[in-house]
């Protein structure tokens, strides 16, 4: 697997998506509603620059297919658990598409990217953050991303910015990503949002199943409350 836990789509409004699949169409998850994010520009926001002196014990992650519950690592992550909740106190997630869910070998569903399209993340002044350096690396464990796991997405080494994966079945990767989290509540919805699929764009121009693409289910994260 390459380090890279990002990939490169066209944007594509998830209210189109579950049309254009050339295949049977899978059921949507019963308890979502329908998406109403766009894909857009990142916000700018001034990138802290010191560790918060209280850092938050847990993420909720408003979404609509349900709540994300996220209880963090502490202490094990600091500039990261800074960052982010810098991040969803001043709104960068709000109306944003999860832009990439995996189901074969890789079990994670990808989020963070206000332009759907895994390139981009937090900017101040037009100019992308300095990358929020790695940290509580899963060096050593049996299984280094195990189902519940909230990380980081990167681009390499010490890039680490607004994009993060949720786990949701026992995955094997190098251990390249900064575990922050663990699910607490909501590990079942994920589960069926993958069931539904994922789909990539052909050289027809139209969409089929896939084991690594945009989510059928389109999930839009709403907002997210930091405590």
């Amino acid at each position: 697997m390459k380090r890279t836990l990002v990939i490169t789509t066209a944007i594509v409004l998830a209210a189109s998506l579950t049309p254009a699949v050339s295949a049977a169409t899978k059921e949507p998850v019963k308890k979502c509603v329908k998406a109403t994010a766009k894909a857009h520009a990142s916000p700018s926001i001034v990138q802290p620059k010191s560790i918060a002196k209280v850092l938050p014990k847990s993420f909720i992650f408003i979404t609509n297919c349900g709540n994300i519950v996220v209880e963090t690592v502490g202490d094990k992550a600091p500039q990261t658990l800074t960052a982010l909740a810098t991040l969803a106190s001043k709104g960068f997630y709000n109306g944003t598409l999860c832009h990439r869910l995996t189901t074969q070998g890789l079990y994670v569903l990808q989020c963070g990217d206000p332009t759907a399209t895994g390139t981009s993340g937090p900017v101040f002044n037009r100019k992308p953050w300095t990358g929020i350096p790695d940290e509580n690396l899963p060096v050593g464990q049996t299984i280094t991303y195990p189902a519940g796991t909230l990380a980081m997405a990167n681009f390499g080494k010490n890039t680490n910015g607004s994009q993060m994966f949720f786990v949701y079945e026992d995955s094997e990767l190098n251990p390249y990503y900064t575990v922050w989290g663990r699910i607490t509540s909501g590990l079942e919805t994920l589960r069926a949002i993958a069931a539904v699929g994922a789909v990539k764009q052909g050289q027809d121009g139209k969409y089929y199943y896939n084991g690594d693409g945009f989510p059928i289910q389109a999930v839009e994260i709403r907002r997210v409350i930091v405590r």
